[in-house]
């Protein structure tokens, strides 16, 4: 004999359990026929030393994990999506480390600097503070030699797939002065696409790096070969602020011939030309500083001639305001999100407290990124105005607004290549 109390705990308890179990089954077969239907956006195969970092056979069916680094360089593997190059977003390279000593500049974090906004600007999904960097306003000296790069390149018929392998570098110069070594690594790029983008493992503390890395690219026509570039950059990794890029090397693939096998291939690293970067469109900004109260004004009014992000023809662009003193950030923010546009007009306005003595250390960088909700945003173009500016125009503009106090100065600017 149960009594009545008892009896119904008892079949609560049953029901509870019953409708657990058959919403968690329910679960688990939802997202396994979810998985068995993503595809990947396109496909590639990277192998290190001979060993496929991608385990899984080359279906449709199968998706392809992307490899992702983290602080220390060392691949660390996620479950969904394509190798993307990190965007760049935080600290302004240079060739020069910052001086210790007595005499050296006040510390950043005790700079009377502050940011003063109407509401929350950011995205839901922002970039990765660590993300590593891919452009320079300064690089080494033309009588600096800047190395060798071996690679080879071979084509897969059958598969239709193009076959990079980076080898080795030799004769890279010293990047890191207290080292008196560098963190050499490389980014590749297939021009003039720019679809596909990967990069190799950070090599610590080395300046003849062995990376020994295999990128197997699917969906190539042979007959495409002809028209596309190989684009290699050297860069070497630094922690607490923008990678230095080392060179670059730029190799048309009309003038090679896989079709019998394997092309070994040498190439003189050069130093990258900032000068022939192509326009990534245009950003209208707006500066005015105010001398009494140390304050500077900075406006993102609105962008135009944008490149295509999206398969739908358009863009999602946002901006990201970064500001420096030196090489370190000292602030960072972002403006709303503009959907489906190539002409976004943002009219947003950040406020910021620079005494006038650091006027001359100060630059701002404006980056155009696409943002986007499955995959990882990407940086369309890049604007620095200030101390490290790269262009006659940021320069010309940084001046005039520095010469004319309370004045707002607006000017276009040609976005380049990050």
């Amino acid at each position: 004999d149960v009594s009545p109390v008892v009896a119904g705990l008892i079949g609560a308890t049953v029901l509870v359990v019953s409708v657990s179990v058959t919403v968690f089954v329910w679960t688990c077969c939802h997202q396994q026929a979810e998985k068995k239907h993503k595809t990947p956006p396109y496909k590639f195969i990277h192998m290190l030393k001979g060993i496929s970092i991608y385990p899984e056979t080359l279906s449709n069916k199968k998706k392809i994990n992307r490899i992702r680094r983290d602080k220390n360089g060392t691949p660390k593997e996620t479950g969904r999506g394509n190798l993307l190059v990190d965007a760049a977003e935080s600290g302004l390279i240079g060739s020069d480390k910052a001086p210790d000593g007595p005499n050296a500049a006040p510390h950043v974090d005790q700079l009377p600097i502050k940011v003063d906004y109407g509401d929350e600007l950011s995205p839901d999904q922002s970039l990765t503070p660590g993300g590593s960097k891919t452009s320079s306003p300064s690089s080494p000296g033309d009588d600096i030699m800047l190395g060798e790069l071996t690679f080879s390149v071979d084509y897969n018929f059958p598969k239709k797939a193009l076959v990079v392998t980076i080898q080795e570098a030799h004769g890279l110069p010293v990047m890191d002065e207290h080292t008196q070594s560098s963190d050499p690594y490389i980014k590749m790029t297939i021009l003039p696409d720019k679809r596909h983008r990967v990069k190799t493992r950070v090599l610590r503390k080395t300046l003849d790096p062995v990376f020994d890395e295999t990128f197997t690219f699917y969906g190539i026509p042979y007959s495409q070969l002809q028209d596309l570039v190989l684009h290699f950059l050297v860069l070497s990794f630094d922690r607490f602020s923008r990678d230095d890029v080392i060179g670059e090397v730029m190799v048309p693939l009309a003038g090679v011939d896989p079709s019998t096998g394997k092309v070994q291939l040498t190439r003189e690293i050069l130093k990258r030309n900032i000068q022939k970067c192509i326009s990534r469109g245009e950003l209208q900004v707006s500066l005015s500083y105010q001398p009494v109260a140390q304050r500077m004004t900075v406006v993102v009014l609105k962008a135009r001639h944008l490149p295509k992000m999206d398969i739908t023809g358009l863009s999602d662009p946002y901006v990201k305001v970064n500001v420096y003193y030196g090489r370190k950030r000292i602030a960072k923010k972002k403006t709303h999100v503009k959907k489906c546009t190539l002409n976004p007009v943002f009219n947003e306005s950040f406020i910021y407290d620079i005494p006038v003595d650091l006027l001359p250390d100060i630059s701002i960088e404006f980056l155009v990124i696409d943002f986007d909700r499955t995959t990882k945003n990407e940086v369309v173009g890049r604007l620095i105005l200030g101390a490290h500016s790269v262009t006659a125009g940021g320069v010309e503009h940084w001046q005039e607004v520095c010469e004319n106090p309370r004045k707002p100065v607006a000017k276009w600017h040609s976005l380049s290549e990050y």
